[in-house]
């Protein structure tokens, strides 16, 4: 059975291209730099948001209207494989992502659960076989059923910590047998409301103890994919463990696990937490800790996680920078954990909101490379830096100087001259690299 009967396989025609079906500036072939565009962009489907999600919100039920939906239990499950199948391919798309109860409905006990999930990776699995996407990564749903109330990994229950960690045992297995190249850790959770009612010490211990099992239990069954924490602040608990880069950065720390885990950074999830997507990006950079994104933008007037598909070009050139940056995504990928909106309830949608997010950061590539080419940053980096190339500056960052000789530096100064900053020009300059993009040239 076709789900999206009314469509075809979509092509890159150019950005002159009136199809609103088709590419405009993603072009999977197209050598930037030393890859192509396929390769650097690794574009991953969210199976959630795709084909499970009805549209609700707190003020209204679900509008979406999806052909596998008349189906029930095990048939609806089977139907979105063959619906996922059908959008892949359809969409060119290398790789695609999904949470455990996405692909597979739970049953009345963890039995029945493992049982209906073991029915659905087969058929994936078999569906893999034929087909060029791969899955990114997967992970397991603990946040949405009500046992999770008070957590997970750093629940307050002995009961939700076993269930919490069996669940992660067969999301391992099956990431396993599906050949992930990542799993992620998604806290949900994995927080507090407050501390009056709360032992902090004991949930994170408890927590750095889960990950530590986790990472003993993948390496005793022989699954190798890169681990991935994904930082999400505010929501659903007020103050969550994982609530940015740099806390989950001092978390693998302080329990040592920064050797067995990256970030997995989404841009919404970075304007939570006061940051900007590449802030997020950058820390993890800096750090060697960026392993995969989560490809969204939030909207500036909502404060909480609307998850839209990208089509902001000057966030999606300054992602683009960061990862370039990195030296690409390595095993990780940009998965489109984004939804329609709400009024954008057909089939159709799906796939359009998919192709204006890639072409989004194909844009955001081609323009990323270009700054990089022509130095543009870093010449205006490097510049307001100078002063720590030499002199005094140099002795600073080569560590040969102490209080005693800075002091006696500044004690010599008559003034102190300043250089500008030169924002305005630096944003000027990347516009003017956009709209060159836009022009072809």
């Amino acid at each position: 059975m076709s789900y999206f009967n009314n469509m075809n396989q979509i092509k890159y025609e150019g950005s002159k291209s009136t199809n609103p079906y088709a590419f405009k500036f993603y072009n999977p072939e197209e050598k930037i730099g030393e890859k192509t565009m396929e390769e650097y962009l690794r574009f991953g489907v969210a199976y959630w948001h795709t084909f499970t999600e009805d549209l609700s919100d707190p003020f209204g039920v679900g509008t979406a209207i999806r052909p596998w939906d008349k189906y029930e239990g095990l048939d609806l499950a089977k139907a979105r494989v063959e619906a996922a199948f059908e959008f892949f391919e359809k969409l060119g798309v290398p790789y695609f992502c999904f949470h455990d109860v996405d692909i597979a409905p739970e049953g009345s006990s963890l039995r029945e659960s493992n049982q209906n999930l073991d029915t659905i990776v087969a058929m994936i699995k078999d569906y893999m076989k034929d087909s060029k996407t791969k899955l990114l990564w997967n992970t397991v749903n603990n946040f949405s059923h009500p046992r999770f109330v008070h957590g997970a990994g750093s629940a307050n229950n002995a009961d939700v910590f076993a269930y919490a960690a069996a669940k992660v045992k067969k999301g391992l297995e099956i990431g396993k047998e599906l050949g992930a190249e990542n799993y992620v850790f998604w806290g949900g959770r994995e927080g507090y409301e407050t501390l009056l009612n709360t032992d902090m010490k004991l949930e994170m211990d408890n927590l750095g103890r889960f990950f530590h099992m986790a990472v003993d239990y993948a390496k005793e069954i022989g699954f190798d994919a890169q681990f991935l924490i994904e930082p999400k602040p505010k929501e659903p608990t007020t103050h969550q463990y994982d609530f940015d880069v740099a806390s989950g950065y001092a978390f693998l720390q302080h329990y040592n696990l920064q050797d067995h885990f990256k970030f997995n950074i989404e841009a919404n999830h970075a304007t939570l937490a006061g940051h900007t997507f590449e802030h997020e990006l950058r820390y993890a950079r800096v750090n060697n800790m960026l392993g995969s994104v989560d490809a969204n933008q939030g909207h500036p007037l909502l404060g909480w996680d609307t998850d839209e598909f990208p089509s902001d070009l000057y966030s999606t050139t300054l992602a683009m920078y960061e990862i370039l940056k990195n030296g690409g995504l390595g095993r990780g990928g940009l998965n489109f954990d984004a939804k329609v909106r709400r009024g954008s309830f057909t089939p159709e949608d799906l796939m359009l909101a998919h192709i204006t997010g890639m072409d989004s950061f194909a844009v955001g590539l081609k323009v990323a490379q270009k700054l990089m080419d022509d130095k543009v940053l870093d010449d205006f980096v490097e510049d307001r830096y100078r002063s720590f190339n030499e002199g005094i500056g140099l002795e600073i960052v080569e560590g040969k100087t102490d209080f005693h000789k800075l002091e006696e530096h500044a004690l010599g100064l008559t003034e102190i001259n300043h250089q500008s900053g030169r924002l305005e020009l630096i944003k000027a300059t990347i516009n003017q690299y956009l709209l060159r993009a836009y022009a072809g040239e």
